[in-house]
């Protein structure tokens, strides 16, 4: 298989040392940085093919944000790379202690189809900034994007160092993970192929990142700003058609603002694309038959109170509210991804965690109260990747924030500093002198229980 023999020739180049360096990392980071502002225009026709973004989204979400991830690992990359010196304990002194950081080796990062620039390029990032040899694998669901995707990569990189690959992941990913040992896999998917992922990393004991998705629950207390919630909610529900890992899945919602929060609801989808969303300069679309298939059958499960109108030809689902559904219904039990909004009533605390409870660690978790206690209370109840307290899905936007879930919703983190240390391993370091060296330490040890029961 030819794309074997490329990883064999990336292992060699890898073990030559020429990524260590600081200079080289910069350079690459750089380069990357150049190649995407050159093909900014192309970045967006191909979005606007696959899922219908706008540039504005395309800046807020896919290019903007991975350009600004490049500027902050290039602000403080030899920071990053210096050794931390730490302390010493009594037994080891006077020696000294210092962590080191070295890049793991060849990385295998998969990319999804919903944001195909953002998810592959921003763990590109870390790998590059730590020092590894890479492997590229985006998603096949976003042709046009991909390809673009595959100029900039081939134009900026030797495969040596950064190899595109392409194809049907079903195929090409065990193909490459059976026929050779990657240092690290990097996967940004459903939980279902991240099981799958896990367990073929697991036969050869290569470590994983798992960022999956899951329910997210949204909960608006009773004190909530109801106008300010259904604008955020609304906003990041809809955005790029709800094929989100991090948008709000359902609202629970107390009882004494349902209405409210509805009405809200209604006035800012129209607010934001019009009583025409298929033709909203604002609004994508849904990225294949597949998936349009799935989320419509969601639309039978509840009554709904704004929304339902599709077109197949278009790949259009209109932002959709859905009251009255059942707990044990399908759109309950399964991630919706898509632009259907369940909202569910709740009259006590205990009743609300009992519906999150159902699934287990969501990848984010999303609290809209004015109450300081109550905030403290729902994140505490809660275990969760990430969160947000009015407002929703923005604090994967903040470099200075671990972006991960637990769980089903993933395994490990990045973003910022935190790439950085995903594809990085810490060395543990103690330089002791030789112009100390006390008997003490030596045998015979008998008599010296005492001693050592102090200085241990």
């Amino acid at each position: 298989m030819e794309t074997i023999k490329s990883l064999q020739d990336i292992r060699e180049y890898f073990n030559s040392g020429n990524t260590q360096t600081y200079q080289f990392r910069k350079e690459q980071l750089l380069q990357l940085k150049s190649a995407l502002i050159r093909h900014e225009q192309d970045l967006y026709n191909a979005l606007y093919h696959d899922l219908k973004k706008s540039p504005e989204e395309c800046w807020v979400t896919e290019n903007g944000m991975v350009l600004s991830e490049l500027n902050y690992a290039l602000k403080k990359l030899k920071g990053w790379m210096a050794s931390d010196s730490v302390s010493t304990n009594l037994l080891n002194l006077p020696s000294s202690s210092k962590i080191m950081k070295e890049p793991l080796g060849v990385v295998l990062i998969i990319g999804p189809w919903n944001y195909p620039l953002q998810l592959l390029f921003n763990p590109l990032i870390g790998a590059i900034a730590a020092g590894n040899c890479v492997v590229l694998k985006p998603s096949e669901f976003a042709p046009a994007t991909a390809a673009i995707m595959k100029k900039i990569i081939e134009e900026t990189f030797a495969t040596v160092f950064v190899l595109y690959v392409e194809g049907d992941g079903g195929k090409v990913i065990p193909e490459m993970m059976n026929d050779f040992t990657f240092d690290h896999v990097f996967y940004t998917g459903s939980t279902a192929v991240g099981k799958i992922i896990y367990k073929m990393a697991a036969e050869n004991l290569v470590p994983v990142t798992l960022e999956l998705g899951g329910k997210s629950p949204c909960v608006v207390e009773s004190d909530a700003n109801i106008k300010v919630a259904a604008r955020r909610i609304a906003m990041t529900k809809f955005s790029n058609c709800g094929q989100m890992c991090v948008a709000p899945d359902y609202v629970l919602v107390h009882e004494s603002q349902q209405a409210a929060l509805v009405t809200e609801l209604k006035k800012s989808i129209l607010d934001f694309f019009g009583d025409k969303p298929e033709e909203s300069y604002s609004y994508g679309k849904i990225i294949n038959e597949k998936q349009f298939n799935r989320i419509v059958q969601y639309l039978e499960q509840g009554t709904i109170a704004y929304g339902g109108r599709t077109n197949k030809e278009q790949l259009f689902i209109e932002p959709t509210i859905l009251e009255n559904v059942q707990l044990n219904a399908t759109i309950m039990q399964e991630e919706i991804f898509g632009p259907v909004l369940p909202i569910i009533v709740f009259n006590n605390k205990a009743a609300a965690m009992k519906i999150i409870r159902q699934h287990q660690n969501p990848l984010a978790f999303y609290v809209f109260t004015s109450s300081s206690e109550k905030e403290k209370d729902w994140l505490e109840s809660v275990a969760f990747g990430g969160s947000c307290v009015n407002n929703a899905s923005w604090h994967l936007t903040n470099h200075n924030l671990p972006f991960g879930g637990r769980g089903f919703s993933g395994t490990g983190s990045y973003h910022g500093k935190f790439s950085f240390d995903t594809f990085s391993h810490k060395k543990s370091v103690m330089k002791t002198p030789t112009w100390f060296d006390p008997s003490i330490k030596y045998p015979p040890f008998k008599g010296k229980l005492n001693l050592f029961k102090k200085v241990i």
